[in-house]
C-alpha cells in the first residue's frame, strides 16, 4: 500500500476510505436507494450520475448524516459510522446552494466553523488564509456574498469546507447554476484543487460530460440501483447496457441478429449485410443483440471513395452540421434508420463536404462496437 501526504501534513492509507454495505432507503413507501454495495477509495475523485429521482443525491445525504439508511451499513477508515450525527463525521458538504451567511465577509464566512471550535485565533487566520489562497480569493477576504460572480461564491464555499480539514468532500452538483464557460472552468479548477489537497472528493451531478472530465470513476445510478461503476473510459467505451450508452453520450442502437458464434468473434445481419464483430459477452448463434456506435468511431466515404463496401453500411445524408474543428452529420440507412457520425476535419479531408441526398457508406475500426444482450 502507498502512502500519500495530504496539504495539512498529515498522511492516509490508500486503500477504501469508505465501504457502503447494502445501503437502501425508502420515502413514504417508495424505494429510493436499493441494496446499494460500493466501495470509495482513498484520495479519488468520484462522480455519482443518473438522472432526477435515481438515488444520487440522497446517498450523498447518507454519507454526510443527513439521512439515516433503512437498514444497510456505511464504514469509514473501518469504523460503523451508519448513525453518526454529521458533526461527528470526518465529511463535509458543498450544496448547490453554497449557503453562504449574507452579513458575513467572505473570510467571516470560510472561519465560521473554526470559531465555532473555538480554535485560537492566529490558528484561524492561518488556515483561513491558507484556504482562501488554494481557491484564488485571498484578495477578495473582506467582500461580502453579494459582491462576489457565481464562480467566486462557490469558492467561497469550497474554501468553507475544506478549512475544517474533512478527509471527504461532498459536492451536490455545485455548478449547476453557473453559465456554460464558468461551468467549464470550474470542472478544472475542481479537479486541480482534489489533486493538490489529496483528499476524497464525490460529485453528484446529471451531467455526464461533467462526469467524464472530472472523475476518476463514476457511478451511474438508475432507480435507486446502480447500474455501472468505472473509470470514463469503461463507463463510455463498455457500456453496461443500453441505459448507459444512452445517458452517457450519444449512440447508434441497432437490433442485429447473431448468425454465427464462436469464442472470439459473432457475425450479425445488419442493413441486409453481415458483419464480423468481437465476441466479449458469449452471444451464441440465433441470439438477438443491440449493435452499438458513437457518432465519432464512425468514417463516412462517399461512394466514388470505396472500392469495397462489404462491411459497410450504405445511408444517405439527411443533414450536414458545421462546428468548427468537426461536422456533424445525420444519415438514414436503407432500411430507414437514423445514424448519427462525427467527423473530424484533418490534413488529409480538410473541405469534409457532403451533400444533402449524397449516397455514402459507414464503416469503423473492428472492436469499437459494443454489442450488448437484446432489450425491449
Amino acid at each position: 500500500m502507498r502512502i500519500r501526504w495530504l496539504l495539512w501534513g498529515f498522511y492516509e492509507v490508500e486503500n477504501n476510505i469508505i465501504e457502503i454495505k447494502s445501503l437502501s432507503k425508502t420515502f413514504h413507501g417508495q424505494t429510493v436507494l436499493n441494496n446499494i454495495n460500493l466501495n470509495i477509495k482513498n484520495g479519488e475523485f468520484l462522480t455519482i450520475l443518473g438522472p432526477s429521482g435515481c438515488g444520487k443525491t440522497t446517498l450523498l445525504r447518507l454519507l454526510s448524516g443527513l439521512e439515516l439508511a433503512d437498514s444497510g451499513q456505511i464504514f469509514f477508515k473501518n469504523q460503523d459510522i451508519t448513525h453518526w450525527p454529521p458533526q461527528q463525521r470526518e465529511i463535509k458538504t458543498v450544496f448547490q446552494s453554497f449557503a453562504l451567511f449574507p452579513h458575513m465577509t467572505v473570510f467571516d464566512n470560510v472561519a465560521f466553523g473554526l470559531k465555532i471550535k473555538k480554535l485560537a485565533k492566529n490558528v484561524i487566520e492561518k488556515r483561513v488564509d491558507a484556504a482562501l489562497k488554494m481557491v484564488k480569493l485571498e484578495s477578495l477576504a473582506n467582500r461580502k456574498p453579494s459582491q462576489l460572480s457565481g464562480g467566486q461564491q462557490q469558492r467561497v464555499a469550497i474554501a468553507r469546507a475544506v478549512v475544517n480539514q474533512p478527509a471527504i468532500l461532498l459536492l451536490d452538483e455545485p455548478l449547476s447554476a453557473l453559465d456554460y464557460q464558468l461551468r467549464k472552468n470550474m470542472q478544472f479548477e475542481l479537479k486541480s484543487l482534489q489533486q493538490q489537497l489529496g483528499i476524497t472528493f464525490i460529485l453528484v451531478t446529471h451531467d455526464q460530460e461533467e462526469a467524464l472530465t472530472m472523475a476518476d470513476r463514476i457511478v451511474v445510478m438508475k432507480d435507486g440501483n446502480i447500474e455501472q461503476v468505472g473509470t470514463p473510459r469503461q463507463i463510455y467505451e463498455e457500456p453496461n447496457n443500453v441505459y448507459i450508452a444512452k445517458f452517457v453520450g450519444q449512440a447508434n442502437i441497432f437490433d442485429v441478429t447473431v448468425l454465427e458464434a464462436n469464442q472470439h468473434n459473432v457475425v450479425v445481419s445488419l442493413e441486409n449485410r453481415t458483419f464480423l464483430l468481437t465476441n466479449k459477452k458469449g452471444f451464441n448463434k440465433g441470439d438477438k443483440a443491440l449493435l452499438l456506435l458513437r457518432p465519432e468511431d464512425l468514417h463516412v466515404l462517399g461512394s466514388n471513395e470505396v472500392n469495397d463496401s462489404g462491411m459497410m453500411i450504405p445511408a444517405k445524408v439527411e443533414q450536414f452540421i458545421y462546428k468548427g474543428s468537426t461536422v456533424d452529420l445525420i444519415l438514414r440507412s436503407a432500411s430507414g434508420q437514423k445514424i448519427s457520425a462525427t467527423e473530424f476535419f484533418d490534413e488529409d479531408d480538410e473541405k469534409l463536404e457532403y451533400a444533402i441526398g449524397e449516397s455514402v457508406l459507414i464503416e469503423w475500426v473492428p472492436g469499437w462496437e459494443v454489442l450488448l444482450p437484446y432489450e425491449e
